[in-house]
């Protein structure tokens, strides 16, 4: 072996890639892994290849990327920096702020539906229909709420809340809208309770 070149004591041609050349070192190093001599032997091959290599490239004759001159100082591209993070809701807002599902949604949705058109088309049962209506709104909400995380206390807080939210907003609204629109018939109180079942479906449905 002593009397091989460089490239042949690694089993490469001259005109190896340093891809191949470090390839086949490494492959070597693996064979003859606890033989010295036969490292020391590899590792002055692969050496003297380099700088042959290196010496040919001062010579112009090939062009030596600068991996094979000095691999120990491969540049290393920068870290990359991480993308700014969009701005989160702050923490006390997620954890009232629920992602429903379509049936969270869509089950809620119909009987608040259903107690909205019982509130416009039967307005001759009067007070007494509105107010049943809101009952069995204000339980459907508590229902709703309380079946996510099974906190009575917190499902009826935020229905109660709700409820004189909707009746206040709704009848504000209604004294300033009703006027402008009276070729609809709807009493104040009517609206207010419709707008009351709307905010009673959002909280019972988005809200934990």
């Amino acid at each position: 072996m002593s009397d091989q070149n460089p490239y042949e004591k690694l089993g490469v041609s001259e005109e190896a890639s340093f891809d191949e050349i470090q390839d086949a070192r490494n492959r070597l190093f693996e064979q003859h892994n606890g033989d010295a001599k036969h490292l020391e032997v590899i590792e002055a091959a692969y050496d003297a290849i380099l700088m042959d290599r290196l010496r040919m490239r001062q010579e112009g004759k090939i062009k030596v990327p600068e991996r094979i001159r000095f691999p120990e100082l491969r540049v290393q591209s920068p870290p990359k920096e991480s993308p700014t993070p969009r701005e989160q809701s702050p923490a006390w807002l997620q954890r009232m702020l629920d992602q429903p599902t379509p049936a969270d949604i869509l089950l809620p949705g119909a009987w608040f539906l259903g107690l909205s058109s019982i509130s416009l088309f039967y307005p001759e049962g009067g007070d007494q229909v509105l107010q049943l209506a809101l009952v069995v709104g204000v339980g459907t909400s508590i229902y709703f709420l309380n079946r996510k995380e099974g906190k009575f206390g917190r499902a009826v807080l935020f229905t109660l809340v709700s409820l004189i939210i909707g009746l206040i907003v709704g009848g504000l609204v209604a004294s300033w809208l009703l006027p402008q629109i009276s070729f609809i018939s709807l009493e104040t109180n009517q609206f207010s309770t419709v707008v009351t079942f709307i905010l009673l479906w959002l909280v019972s449905s988005f809200l934990r």
